[in-house]
């Protein structure tokens, strides 16, 4: 593989493209709209703090992060960072083999 192709990341048209070439019995605005959906549906799932199960795929979860304190690396002078919430996500073995085969 080349370098300028590795370093290319598949973007929503991308997927939106696939589904619509591999499905072949929608129109590309059907596909479109069925991968905004399956966002929208994935985004208000973990909005809601709900853990995201995809069999074969892997684990969404969002998990709290407390308030700390760290250095602003350019200055080295003391920061908080605000508690915040952070996206997770572990891969099914399923997903680690095919990676890795």
């Amino acid at each position: 593989m080349r370098a300028e192709e590795k370093e290319r990341a598949m973007t929503k048209a991308d997927i939106v493209e696939n589904v619509y070439e591999k499905l072949g019995v929608f129109s590309k605005k059907e596909a479109a709209d069925i991968v905004e959906k399956v966002f929208e549906t994935v985004k208000d799932t973990l909005s809601n703090g709900e853990k995201l199960k995809i069999s074969g795929f892997g684990n969404f979860v969002v998990r709290p992060k407390q308030q700390r304190v760290g250095r602003n690396p350019k200055t080295g002078d003391r920061i908080t960072i605000t508690a915040r919430r952070v996206l997770t996500f572990k891969p099914s073995q399923v997903l680690k083999n095919a990676l890795n085969d």
